[in-house]
């Protein structure tokens, strides 16, 4: 039980010098909060106060105890039911073990030790059971969609939307979008938000494991299978069982295992490296890449078979630069997140900083937002964020320069203010490195906030 918290158990039994006998015993634990009961009905009309353990008298005057037992699980199926009986049945004992009571201990001279043992550890598992639970269910509601992935953008209530049926059904999801998207993020929110949220969520990054050690990580290993394989080895897919496992760069799988992983999705069975034991899996499966896995597929990179086994409910992330005002909102997420954890004076992004940020591009989508903005809370001299603060990684490069349609002016234009913000508006610089005359930049500077000016 936690600290300085009392654990509530009733004693169910007729015999009054035994009940006074088994109320000794338990309190010589000042943990423990007594109360006796000399009958069934007794007992039932006050489990609505819902106590943390039960001893019962299994031969009571006015109802049969497997009756009483039944109704205790009812209505409270978590609470540790000890059975205590004057005779010792085998079997009675265990048809009660079977109908979910916690222990039967027969009234002899070991009654005593083994009461107090008994019910420590029952109490113990079901506190442990509770604090599992209350984990549980706190990760669900952390990975609740709308508290997971921050924004209002149309893009993302059409994201919601396709989540919102992947949770209803076990298909196999294919998330696909491009790096710092938060692929893991939606795949952990698709698995606790589904009826497997108290199942194991085994994420596994393909990319970031050696080749040759894959197929052990996803399938395990028996002891000597190979040089090094000196324990038996669970996999990923058996350690998932019941739950989900989520895939995260597919598109990075050897040929010679996309055939292997072919087997298992179809079977739905592992066999163990160097074993010949069949262990049936039931999972739910998961993958992301920021690979277009239709091309591989049309250059011989991966198997078509695979692709339409995977492909299943297709996912789309939309990359940062597509979700408008988005940027804003998660910016200020991750700026309050930041100085609440690093117990520092709240801050606030001022309108040229907003305003630089929602000029730039972020080819590394929500990750690099992230950087951006835990430095400019690094840099900034008091609670206020300005737009000097704003760095962007000039290593990350805008790969996307021609995806939207603009006039070759624009382009130059968008060209020219790239360079302009990356040397600090050295016009100088900038004319050096574009290899252009310094007039041409002040031209296209005069034309543009013309143009702006008469928008």
């Amino acid at each position: 039980m936690p600290d300085n918290q009392q654990a509530t158990i009733f004693i169910v039994e007729d015999d009054l010098s035994y009940s006074v006998f088994l109320s000794h015993i338990l309190s010589l634990n000042p943990d423990y909060e007594l109360k006796i009961f000399h009958t069934g009905t007794e007992l039932i009309n006050h489990l609505n106060e819902k106590p943390d353990l039960i001893t019962l008298d299994y031969s009571l005057p006015d109802m049969d105890g497997e009756h009483i037992l039944n109704t205790i699980k009812s209505q409270l199926p978590d609470v540790p039911v000890i059975i205590i009986s004057g005779q010792e049945d085998v079997k009675t004992a265990v048809s009660l073990l079977r109908k979910g009571a916690y222990d039967y201990l027969p009234k002899d001279g070991e009654t005593k030790d083994r009461l107090w043992h008994v019910v420590r550890h029952a109490l113990d598992g079901a506190s442990l059971k509770a604090e599992v639970e209350n984990l549980r269910r706190e990760v669900a509601n952390k990975y609740e969609f709308e508290r997971t992935i921050i924004g209002n953008s149309p893009a993302i209530h059409k994201l919601f939307k396709l989540l919102e049926k992947a949770v209803k059904t076990n298909i196999t999801v294919s998330i696909t979008g491009e790096t710092g998207t938060g692929k893991e993020l939606v795949a952990k929110a698709i698995h606790f938000n589904s009826n497997r949220r108290s199942k194991p969520f085994v994420p596994v990054n393909i990319a970031a494991i050696p080749k040759e050690l894959i197929e052990s990580e996803l399938f395990g290993h028996e002891k000597g299978a190979f040089t090094g394989a000196f324990n038996k080895r669970i996999g990923k897919f058996e350690e998932a069982h019941g739950g989900s496992i989520f895939l995260d760069e597919i598109g990075e799988m050897d040929l010679n295992l996309q055939a292997k992983l072919l087997r298992v999705i179809q079977e739905r069975e592992v066999v163990k490296i160097g074993g010949n034991l069949v262990q049936k899996i039931e999972v739910r499966i998961i993958v992301a890449t920021h690979r277009n896995l239709a091309q591989m597929v049309k250059d011989g990179e991966f198997r078509e078979d695979l692709y339409y086994r995977l492909l299943g409910l297709p996912v789309m992330l939309p990359p940062l630069r597509d979700r408008d005002n988005d940027v804003l909102m998660i910016a200020k997420h991750f700026l309050d997140h930041f100085v609440h954890e690093n117990q520092m004076d709240p801050m606030f992004l001022s309108e040229q900083a907003k305003s630089k940020l929602l000029q730039y591009r972020f080819p590394g989508n929500v990750r690099e937002l992230k950087s951006v903005i835990e430095l400019a809370a690094v840099l900034a001299a008091g609670s206020e964020i300005t737009a000097e603060e704003i760095r962007f990684n000039s290593v990350l490069r805008d790969d996307n320069l021609i995806a939207e349609e603009m006039t070759l002016k624009d382009y130059t234009f968008k060209i020219i203010t790239h360079f302009l913000e990356k040397y600090d508006h050295n016009v100088m610089l900038v004319a050096e490195k574009l290899d252009i005359g310094k007039s041409t930049i002040y031209r296209y500077i005069k034309e543009m906030e013309i143009v702006n000016s008469n928008q």
